[in-house]
């Protein structure tokens, strides 16, 4: 049975920061076992369409508020200069409650944010842009003792990254998930961090054949 991984969508969407996350997702080119790959679904906080930082016009599929996690789902929060804009403070209570359920949440940059002014970073290891941001634009935010000055953090169900670490974000939630073979998510991650051309060698040679 596909998995589902739920983008939610935002004015001003940073189109880049999911960008590998949905392309092997969807895919499944690299994954261990292609069945593993995942139906992409847009969630918004209401249906009306966003406009991307990229200008991409995008319409959300269902309603954030209305998502009941199966098995092997995933909900997929990537930056956007709006998360802490008063309007998002509904999603914010729909994230912490699937947190609680048990769904595997990714946020990168901006919503890093946005799950501070929640209070849901307050009790946990995660990281964001900087522990500076954080503390200047989220007065809520008490997890400073939490903070973890890496890209990436995964810490059970959660997965935090900087808007600079796309790569790394990417690399969390696919070790989180098991989706791919050990070998190729080192080659996969050598491949787009280092750049060189022995990871893509090794990335194809951990491949099964075909496929």
């Amino acid at each position: 049975m596909m998995r589902s991984l739920y983008l939610y969508i935002l004015d001003s969407l940073a189109d880049w920061e999911p960008g590998y996350v949905l392309a092997e997702l969807r895919s499944g080119r690299y994954l261990r076992d292609p069945s593993y790959q995942y139906d992409v679904i847009l969630c918004g906080r209401s249906m009306d369409a966003v406009t991307t930082m990229g200008g991409l016009y995008l319409s959300p599929d269902v309603l954030i508020s209305d998502i009941h996690p199966s098995a092997g789902d995933v909900l997929l929060l990537p930056g956007a200069d709006t998360w802490l804009d008063p309007s998002q403070q509904q999603t914010l209570a729909t994230v912490g409650r699937l947190l609680g359920e048990g769904m595997t949440v990714a946020a990168i940059c901006g919503a890093t944010l946005g799950l501070a002014s929640a209070g849901l970073l307050d009790n946990r290891p995660h990281t964001s842009n900087d522990l500076a941001v954080l503390t200047m634009f989220c007065p809520a935010y008490h997890g400073k003792e939490y903070y973890v000055d890496e890209p990436a953090v995964t810490d059970g169900n959660l997965i935090t990254a900087s808007g600079l670490a796309p790569v790394e974000f990417a690399y969390h939630l696919f070790k989180k998930l098991e989706v791919m073979n050990p070998t190729t998510l080192e080659a996969w991650h050598g491949l787009y961090s280092v750049r060189k051309p022995e990871y893509f060698y090794a990335l194809m040679g951990s491949l099964p054949g075909p496929r």
